[in-house]
């Protein structure tokens, strides 16, 4: 049976973990810098990644320093952890700053720390580098979040062996819009918030 640890959400100006608020002033900070302070975390690349980038690690920060997320991730073999996500708008916030820096010819300027982040599955590498996660990773881009595509797909990873634990769900950053829901699973012998299309859908 796989079953659903936690969840995260970001959405507008908003974050919470497992439906519950964080208490953060949003007033005087962008949220996901707001959120990076609040939750303590060290890690300076942060402030060179691109907003997708950003957004899909500071969900995954929420959603895997709490006590039930450290300890499955504690009994998993790195090699058994899945990461698989969907998204939207692709790398489109950053293609537009990287295509503004080459179209001019007399002022031609590509910026390879732009170019770095024209890719929308670097998300998934900045994540798996700072959780040492070696198992199955994806990034599937569909208009609107699938639940559907994410739970059958996922389960038939753990149903295969693939994977004992693993990260889903949706994240999607363009011009200053960010929405954001990251969920941690587990296979387990005993019931629990099974991960089936209805609960995510709840959850969602």
């Amino acid at each position: 049976m796989v079953n659903i640890v936690n969840y995260v959400r970001i959405k507008g100006k908003a974050a919470s973990i497992n439906g519950k608020a964080l208490n953060i002033d949003f007033s005087e900070a962008a949220i996901l810098k707001a959120i990076y302070k609040h939750l303590e975390v060290k890690y300076p690349k942060f402030h060179k990644m691109d907003e997708l980038s950003k957004l899909g690690f500071i969900a995954s920060e929420m959603l895997l320093q709490n006590k039930e997320a450290k300890e499955v991730l504690s009994h998993t073999e790195k090699e058994e952890i899945g990461l698989i996500l969907q998204n939207s708008d692709s790398s489109v916030d950053v293609d537009r700053r990287f295509y503004d820096s080459i179209v001019d010819e007399e002022n031609h300027f590509p910026s390879p720390a732009l170019f770095v982040y024209t890719l929308p599955n670097i998300v998934l590498g900045e994540i798996s580098i700072r959780n040492k996660f070696m198992g199955e990773n994806g990034l599937f881009i569909f208009e609107n979040y699938n639940p559907q595509f994410g739970v059958n797909y996922i389960n038939t990873l753990f149903e295969k062996g693939k994977i004992k634990a693993c990260v889903g769900g949706w994240f999607n950053a363009n011009n200053g819009e960010y929405d954001a829901f990251l969920y941690l699973l587990k296979h387990s012998p005993k019931a629990g918030n099974e991960h089936t299309i209805e609960n995510i859908k709840k959850l969602y």
